[in-house]
């Protein structure tokens, strides 16, 4: 896989880094001297192209012909805009992932401008925190089908509903799977009769909507406690 970044600021320089170290291939454009001098000591110098990423020519060096992602993390939302439409219409390239730094201009990162994937740092951020507060202990693994469905890991309080009830019996949704369940070390495959302890580590595939209810299942639900201030 070949992905072409355009910013070389935290965001595109993180995400180099991450692809790198999976064996992807990548190329991250950047004009600006102060960063470039970063970028030079945190990535390989064959990655790094210097220049403005809204010229062809420019893209064109870094390869963009043989990219199959361009991935536009700059910090202006009209030049990520810009790119993703320039690289669809002019370079033909598969797919598009934008940046979005103000969320007021969310709607327009669509297929308009040929954005495949808009992500709005904070909303993204947002509903992280969301997730973490609402869901308790309950933590998230890996997201799956562009975030519709991840893989959750929770471990079975003392009191919790769910303690020596069956899989079978939980009554849970269809679209949350019981996938492992991790005991004294050791990994088990879950049937319809398996009845769960205290300490279990739940596995599972769910939707948001799902998590919540296996949540209520899995743990005591009980709220953070804070210490009284002192006088």
């Amino acid at each position: 896989m070949f992905v072409v970044i355009a910013g070389g600021g935290r965001t595109g320089m993180q995400l180099a880094s991450l692809l790198l170290s999976e064996g992807y291939k990548v190329r991250l454009i950047e004009e600006r001297s102060d960063l470039l001098l970063h970028l030079h000591q945190e990535l390989p110098t064959e990655v790094i192209y210097e220049g403005f990423a809204m010229e062809p020519s420019v893209l064109e060096d870094a390869g963009i012909r043989q990219a199959h992602i361009m991935a536009a993390c700059t910090a202006d939302d009209a030049t990520n805009l810009a790119l993703c439409y320039m690289a669809r219409t002019r370079f033909n390239v598969p797919r598009t992932i934008a940046r979005i730094t103000n969320p007021r201009n969310e709607w327009l990162f669509n297929e308009t401008f040929h954005v495949d994937v808009a992500l709005n740092q904070a909303n993204v951020f947002a509903g992280l925190i969301r997730e973490e507060m609402s869901l308790g202990d309950m933590m998230t693994l890996l997201k799956l089908r562009r975030g519709r469905y991840s893989l959750v890991e929770e471990k079975i309080e003392p009191g919790a509903r769910a303690i020596g009830v069956a899989v079978k019996d939980l009554g849970l949704p269809e679209d949350c799977i019981i996938a492992a369940i991790i005991r004294d070390g050791d990994v088990t495959l879950p049937r319809g009769d398996t009845k769960f302890q205290e300490w279990d580590e739940v596995l599972a595939i769910t939707s948001p909507e799902a998590a919540h209810q296996l949540d209520e299942l899995l743990s005591a639900q009980t709220h953070p406690e804070r210490d009284e201030e002192k006088p």
